[in-house]
């Protein structure tokens, strides 16, 4: 049987209601339910796991990696590499959420990324995403979506509420300093923080890019925290000057070298 052929199309619309867009533009974050039923998860939870672990070049013992090495598994843009993968990630379903929230009409891909939290794999530290992204916008979200059953002890993300609304906070990519410092900020600015305590399968959450956010480690023996994550961004954003070589080397991979200053829609940016 060709799996290609027996994918289910993520075609059909997943609603959001306005008071779950307020939500998501107050707090910088929500958790949406059932976006995908069983029976999709199970049909493309083996097609994403054997992509990723095919393409992942992480190999060495968990002891010899560094705080950012033992936080997760980390396989990019796997819809590029693997064409099964894509029915995924270029799903209308996935996207159309994304533009909801947002409050946008159209929105493009910037990246996928599998993010597998390994047994006993480390914590992920306090960070902000589009500290790598050089994008001139606001209007940006992460969906990140587990393939199985996951509670906290298996490395549930954690948000700090409301804390994209001032923007980028220091130049501090993932690190053990990132932890400390932006868990003293947290405080300071006292920000609620906000993990849920499951996630079915097929749940998701989506964040905005500036949303300080982090995971305990995986405590489990034996069980790998599988999580597929799409970044979107509203149509229209410009490509800024890169602030940091993350986000030189961003522009290289995920906007395909384009030129500061131009449309952010190269051909590894689909309209979605």
């Amino acid at each position: 049987m060709d799996i290609k052929v027996s994918l289910p199309e993520l075609t059909a619309t997943y609603l959001v209601d306005q008071e779950q867009v307020v939500e998501f533009q107050a707090n910088g974050h929500i958790l949406l339910q059932n976006i995908l039923s069983k029976e999709e998860i199970k049909a493309y939870r083996p097609v994403i796991n054997e992509a990723a672990y095919k393409f992942n070049t992480e190999k060495r013992k968990m002891e010899e990696r560094d705080t950012y090495g033992k936080a997760f598994l980390q396989i990019m843009n796997l819809w590029q590499s693997d064409e099964t993968v894509s029915h995924f990630t270029l799903a209308k379903r996935f996207s159309a959420v994304a533009a909801s929230l947002l409050g946008v009409e159209k929105v493009r891909l910037y990246h996928d990324q599998a993010l597998y939290k390994e047994p006993k794999g480390g914590l992920t530290p306090w960070h902000q995403d589009q500290y790598y992204w050089p994008l001139d916008i606001q209007q940006t979200v992460t969906m990140w979506m587990p393939l199985i059953d996951i509670t906290e002890d298996l490395g549930m993300l954690t948000f700090a509420s409301r804390s994209h609304k001032k923007g980028i906070v220091d130049d501090l990519p993932i690190s053990d300093e990132s932890e400390v410092m932006l868990e003293k900020y947290i405080k300071e600015n006292e920000y609620p923080i906000s993990r849920p305590a499951y996630m079915n399968a097929g749940d998701a959450t989506f964040h905005y890019g500036y949303t300080l956010h982090s995971a305990p480690g995986n405590a489990s023996n034996d069980i790998t925290r599988e999580v597929m994550t799409i970044i979107y961004f509203a149509d229209g954003a410009i490509v800024s000057e890169p602030k940091n070589s993350f986000q030189e080397n961003d522009r290289q991979k995920w906007l395909n070298g384009l030129k500061p200053g131009s449309l952010a829609a190269s051909e590894l940016n689909p309209l979605l």
